[in-house]
């Protein structure tokens, strides 16, 4: 049986791994739409999205990655992953509804699961109390 620290540990540990890997594929992501990159904008346009989307989208997960990653500010955090989970979320069923293949649909997902994967495992301080209201 696990220790409570030794169980408080993994979960920091895990916690901190993918929250570096969504903060990095949301950052990398963000790039490649604000610099309207030729295949991210066929891409949104394929999805049928208009794409002054990308620039909105784009700013919104810079914002948000600084959102989960500064200490304190637990509601922050929490409007940060709601809009990660919508627009992940988003992205990953236009993929399905029109049809794209898996290595298209894919990178959607992957990110979906790190946002989901990160905010179950955030430590208590970055939780929102019932203090914080």
């Amino acid at each position: 049986m696990e220790t409570p620290n030794k169980s408080q540990k993994r979960n920091r540990i895990i916690y901190w791994i993918f929250t570096i890997w969504m903060a990095l594929g949301m950052v990398s992501t963000a790039i490649v739409q604000l610099m309207k990159n030729k295949d991210e904008l066929a891409n949104f346009t394929n999805l049928g999205y208009p794409a002054y989307l990308m620039t909105i989208i784009g700013l919104w997960k810079l914002l948000g990655v600084i959102a989960v990653l500064i200490p304190k500010r637990p509601l922050l955090k929490e409007w940060a992953y709601a809009g990660f989970f919508f627009v992940m979320s988003g992205a990953f069923i236009s993929h399905l509804i029109i049809g794209d293949p898996l290595g298209r649909t894919f990178p959607a997902l992957l990110l979906l699961l790190l946002v989901i994967i990160s905010w179950y495992f955030r430590p208590a301080d970055r939780k929102i109390s019932t203090t914080d209201y």
